[in-house]
């Protein structure tokens, strides 16, 4: 037990004494969450559109004016014929186009209908559809406001409730991804080279003829590193309580507890890299862009599960992220306690236990 004690103290001093190490555990997360926070959103902001008035009458004024003052969009120009719409989407000053139909004011008097035509630019989906409905929901609001003194006789009003999220703030979407892609990429990556750094420093032949077992060895590896990523865990989510304002509603106890169980799957995960890789090289190859890819696009990260093909999905199913973004924003936004997320938390058990029976098993082949 001292030798296993020992050789958890060296590994710990190692990584201490490494400043660059330092730098990729504290100082590259809390850049990443900051950065992603920040700059990945779905909200739109101060957009740049244009305006085709045919008509310049008191009501597509009124209308303009109203867009204008909205927080979501700036007028940048008001386009004189159709022509000049191609020009302005392919110098890239604008996204969404405005087209009042020919004597709106009069047309909405007479035939109680007026057209109002919106063309996105659609190199971006997901943007142009944002700009869609909310350019509509303003002409709805404009429209309730004009008929409210209306009497008409049957009416169907829905009653839209958010829950857990009721300013749509995309934020309190992405945070919890962010949290889990830097925690399983970070750990995974420092522990990937652990092993891997004896080798080519040499010290490897110390490892193994020492008095110490594979299992702990593997341990001893992990260890200083569960330490570590934990106060980089805190880290993360005081940033995330205090600069994005992310609710925790449900219990900080178990909100830990999940923290670490991913975090050993993380690094276990890791060290069973470090097992079957050659070189330092192999090893941050394996864990950065062999994880990078399917944590960010088969955890639920970004883009919803649901909408991917059914092979996608079943592959999903093996990646830890997914399991511990379901447990983090159960915790997080709706308050569940262990009762909802047992089975997502025994899946991450089973998978952890996978990695260091495997880590171990590919180590000692390693001794023979």
């Amino acid at each position: 037990m001292k030798r296993f004690i020992g050789f958890i103290k060296k590994e710990y001093y190692h990584i201490v004494r490494d400043k660059r190490t330092l730098f990729i555990l504290f100082g590259m997360p809390i850049v990443q969450v900051m950065l992603f926070g920040f700059a990945i959103t779905n909200e739109i902001n101060k957009v740049e559109i244009a305006i085709l008035d045919h008509s310049k009458d008191v009501t597509t004024i009124e209308l303009s004016n109203k867009i204008a003052s909205s927080k979501y969009f700036e007028i940048k120009e008001f386009v004189a014929n159709e022509e000049s719409i191609e020009a302005a989407f392919k110098k890239g000053r604008i996204k969404a186009v405005l087209i009042f139909e020919k004597d709106f004011s009069k047309k909405m008097m007479t035939e109680k209908k007026a057209t109002v035509q919106v063309i996105s630019d659609a190199t971006d989906p997901n943007t142009a559809n944002t700009i869609s409905s909310y350019i509509g929901s303003i002409l709805l609001l404009y429209q309730q406001e004009i008929n409210k003194d209306v009497l008409i006789s049957y009416q169907i009003v829905p009653t839209t409730r958010l829950v857990y999220n009721p300013e749509l703030k995309s934020v309190f979407m992405f945070v919890p991804g962010v949290m889990t892609v830097i925690l399983m990429l970070v750990s995974a990556m420092m522990t990937s080279i652990s092993i891997t750094r004896e080798k080519e420093l040499g010290t490897m032949e110390v490892l193994l003829v020492s008095p110490l077992k594979p299992f702990q060895v593997v341990l001893g590896k992990v260890v200083p590193y569960i330490f570590l990523s934990v106060i980089n865990a805190v880290i993360i989510i005081l940033l995330s309580i205090f600069v994005f304002k992310m609710p925790v509603q449900g219990s900080f106890f178990l909100l830990g507890i999940e923290s670490i169980l991913f975090i050993v799957n993380a690094l276990s995960l890791g060290i069973l890299i470090s097992t079957i890789s050659a070189s330092q090289q192999t090893a941050m190859m394996l864990s950065l862009m062999g994880l990078m890819l399917p944590v960010i696009l088969l955890s639920g990260f970004i883009f919803p599960l649901s909408s991917m093909p059914v092979i996608l999905q079943l592959i999903s199913n093996i990646i830890p992220a997914k399991w511990f973004i379901i447990i983090i924003k159960g915790i997080m936004l709706k308050g569940v306690g262990l009762g909802y997320i047992w089975k997502e938390t025994l899946i991450l058990v089973a998978m952890t236990l996978f990695f260091i029976v495997v880590s171990i098993k590919k180590y000692k082949i390693r001794l023979e």
